[in-house]
C-alpha cells in the first residue's frame, strides 16, 4: 500500500489551492461573509426589489385621497368664402376632490397595511439568509475539524502499524496485529478522501452563497462559555414569538386588510360626495355664418352626489364573499401561531439537546482519552492486542469530531431559535463573531 501515500500527501495541498484555502487566502469572520451575502444572494436580492416594488405600488393609493386636477385645450381654425379666417379657441380646467368616498378610504388603509407586509416579507428574507449563511460557515468549520481529526487518527494509526510490524520481526506479536493496523490505516485513507470532498463541497456551497471564491472562515475559539448560549425559560420564547414574528405579523395584517375589504364591499351600498370645480374660458373671433368676436370665463362650484339603488344583487353578494375571506384569514392567522410555537419548541428543544450531548462528548472525549491510553500500555505490556487500541484510537477522533460538531450546534441552534421566535437580527451575529480567532 506504500505506493498510495506520495498521491495523497499532495492531495491536501492541491485541495487547498483548488479551494484557495492556502496561506495567500485572508480568512474572513462571520460578519463579513454575512455582509458580502447580503449584496451577492439573489433570493434576498429578490425580495428586496420586490420590497421596492411594493413601496412605490402603495404610493400609488394616494391617488384615492388627493384632488385630481385636468386640462382640456380646443384649438380651431377657418376660412369664410369671403377669404375672411377665423379661429375658435377654448380651454377647460376640472378639479375634484373626494369628501365622502367609504370604498376609497378603505383602499388607502389597505395600502398602508401592505407597506407593513411588505416590510414584514423582508424582514423574514433577512432572517432566513442570517440563518442560511450561518449554517454553511459552520459546516464549513465542522467538516474542517473533522478532516483534522480523521488525519490525526491516520498519524496515529500509521504509528500502531509501525509498532505492529516492529513487534512482529522481533517475534512479540503476531501478524494479525499488523494486518488489522494496515487494514485500519487502509480505511482511515479512504475516510480521509471522503472528508477532503465534503470540505470541498461545503466550501464551494459557501463560496455561492457570498460571492467569493476564496472564502475561508475564521475558526471558533477552543473554549467560549456556553452558558452564554443557554436559553431562558421556554415560555418567554413563546411568547415572544407570538408577538415579534414577522409571519404572525404578516397574517394579522392581512386580516385586517380582509376586514376593510368588507368595508369596501358594503361601501356599495353608500352614497359618495365629491367637490367638483371647473374654469372655462373660450376666444371666439368668428365662425362660418358670424363675423362677430367675444371672449368668455366662467366659474362653477359644487358637489357631485351618487347614490346606487340596485345592482342586481352584485354588492349582496360581494359582501357575503369578504366575509368568507375573513375567515379564511381568521383560519390563517391561527395556523400560522400555531407553527411559530411549535417551531419554537423544536428550537428550544434543539439548543437544549446541543447544549447536552456537548458536556456529555466532553465526559466521553476524557473517558476516551484515558482508554486510548490504558490500551496503549497494555499493549506495550501484553495484556492487550493491537485492535484494542485501534478501537480506541477511533472512538478518540470520533467523539472529537461530534464534540466539535455539537458545539456549532449550539451556535446555530441559537440562531434557530430566534429566527424561530422572529427575532433574528444580523446584530446577533456579533457574539458568535467574538468567538472568532
Amino acid at each position: 500500500m506504500t505506493h498510495h501515500f506520495p498521491t495523497l500527501r499532495l492531495r491536501p495541498l492541491a485541495l487547498m489551492m483548488a479551494l484557495g484555502l492556502g496561506g495567500a487566502a485572508q480568512a474572513q469572520s462571520l460578519v463579513d461573509l454575512y455582509a458580502a451575502a447580503r449584496d451577492f444572494d439573489a433570493t434576498y436580492q429578490s425580495a428586496k426589489a420586490q420590497n421596492d416594488a411594493n413601496l412605490f405600488k402603495a404610493d400609488q393609493s394616494l391617488a384615492l385621497v388627493l384632488p385630481r386636477v385636468g386640462i382640456n385645450a380646443t384649438v380651431s381654425a377657418g376660412l369664410a368664402v369671403d377669404d375672411r379666417g377665423f379661429n375658435n379657441n377654448s380651454m377647460t380646467l376640472d378639479a375634484s376632490q373626494g369628501l365622502y368616498r367609504p370604498a376609497d378610504d378603505a383602499s388607502f388603509a389597505q395600502s398602508r397595511k401592505a407597506l407593513e407586509q411588505s416590510a414584514a416579507t423582508l424582514q423574514t428574507a433577512e432572517q432566513d439568509l442570517i440563518l442560511r449563511l450561518s449554517q454553511a460557515y459552520f459546516d464549513v468549520l465542522a467538516s474542517t475539524d473533522s478532516l483534522e481529526f480523521v488525519r490525526a487518527q491516520k498519524v496515529a494509526v500509521q504509528e500502531q502499524l509501525a509498532a505492529a510490524k516492529r513487534n512482529f520481526e522481533v517475534g512479540t506479536s503476531t501478524i494479525t496485529d499488523a494486518r488489522e493496523a494496515q487494514a485500519r490505516f487502509d480505511l482511515v485513507l479512504a475516510q480521509e478522501i471522503a472528508a477532503e470532498n465534503d470540505l470541498r463541497v461545503k466550501t464551494l456551497a459557501l463560496a455561492q452563497l457570498v460571492g467569493k471564491p476564496d472564502v475561508k472562515p475564521l475558526a471558533v475559539a477552543q473554549n467560549f462559555n456556553l452558558s452564554e448560549f443557554s436559553p431562558a425559560d421556554i415560555n418567554e420564547w413563546l411568547t415572544i414569538g407570538q408577538t415579534a414574528h414577522p409571519a404572525i405579523r404578516q397574517y394579522k395584517l392581512a386580516l385586517e386588510v380582509a376586514q376593510l375589504e368588507t368595508r369596501k364591499a358594503n361601501a356599495g351600498n353608500m352614497p359618495t360626495v365629491d367637490l367638483v370645480g371647473r374654469f372655462q374660458t373660450t376666444t371666439n373671433n368668428g365662425s362660418l355664418s358670424s363675423p362677430l368676436f367675444f371672449s368668455t370665463n366662467a366659474y362653477t362650484l359644487g358637489f357631485n352626489i351618487n347614490l346606487p339603488l340596485f345592482a342586481g344583487y352584485s354588492i349582496q353578494n360581494r359582501i357575503k364573499e369578504t366575509l368568507s375571506l375573513e375567515e379564511k384569514a381568521r383560519a390563517d392567522l391561527e395556523a400560522v401561531q400555531r407553527n411559530v410555537t411549535q417551531n419554537t419548541r423544536a428550537a428550544f428543544m434543539g439548543v437544549d439537546s446541543a447544549l447536552g450531548q456537548v458536556r456529555a462528548y466532553e465526559a466521553a472525549a476524557i473517558s476516551s482519552q484515558s482508554a486510548l491510553d490504558a490500551n496503549k500500555l497494555g499493549y506495550q505490556v501484553g495484556v492487550r492486542i493491537n485492535i484494542d487500541v485501534l478501537n480506541s484510537q477511533s472512538q478518540l477522533y470520533d467523539t472529537k469530531a461530534k464534540l466539535s460538531k455539537a458545539r456549532y450546534d449550539v451556535l446555530v441552534g441559537n440562531l434557530k431559535l430566534r429566527q424561530a421566535s422572529g427575532i433574528l437580527k444580523p446584530a446577533d451575529l456579533q457574539a458568535i463573531n467574538a468567538l472568532l480567532r
